[in-house]
């Protein structure tokens, strides 16, 4: 009942809430974003989603128009020389991924589930469609993202992935939820750069 019905139906809520009071952030972000660089204000990717279908991500653009789009920013040499100023203040406070709210209102995205990967993370796309994973919406967050984030290899993000699915429930949406907000004020799990 929970995963069919009710997590859809406290995603929508939620995320049409939280962007309606956190609109001015959005609008603050945005204009830091234009005064510090040359760009867009989102920087938009190709991911992978329920049932393996591609979906187009939102997040603020961090990075300058001369970074590779298409590979995970901790496996990038000498990243930080692609980060912009405004951009390392998002990344490292998690406001970078905001505009997935909106990801989540269009039904590409849960607030609660596995990161969706890149459209060429062939080892984990193939890993969690062996344990089930890619039958559930990706999320905002996730039991991976509070058990290690960047600092995780490909089979210890699966087997996070696919104890998540095997165990998902309100009370455990909940506290990954609550163990969210510690790991990122924290910065735990944090990696820029290979």
């Amino acid at each position: 009942m929970y995963k069919k019905y009710i997590k859809r139906v406290l995603d929508l809520l939620i995320s049409v809430l939280f962007i309606i009071l956190f609109f001015w952030l959005y609008i603050i972000i945005a204009i830091c974003i234009k005064i510090d660089s040359k760009g867009s204000i989102l920087f938009i990717q190709d991911r992978v989603g329920i049932n393996n279908k591609i979906f187009k991500i939102y997040k603020f653009r961090t990075m300058k128009t001369t970074a590779p789009k298409n590979s995970p920013t901790h496996l990038l040499k000498n990243s930080d020389d692609y980060i912009t100023k405004v951009g390392a203040i998002l990344r490292k406070t998690s406001l970078d991924e905001l505009p997935q709210f909106i990801n989540v209102i269009k039904s590409d995205m849960s607030i609660i589930g596995p990161r969706p990967a890149l459209f060429n993370q062939y080892d984990l796309i193939e890993g969690r469609k062996k344990f089930g994973v890619d039958t559930v919406r990706p999320g905002i967050t996730g039991l991976s993202q509070v058990s290690g984030r960047d600092e995780l290899g490909i089979d210890k993000k699966i087997e996070y992935d696919y104890l998540y699915v095997k165990n998902l429930s309100f009370i455990n949406d909940f506290k990954i939820l609550i163990k969210t907000f510690f790991v990122v004020f924290s910065h735990k799990g944090i990696r820029e750069g290979a």
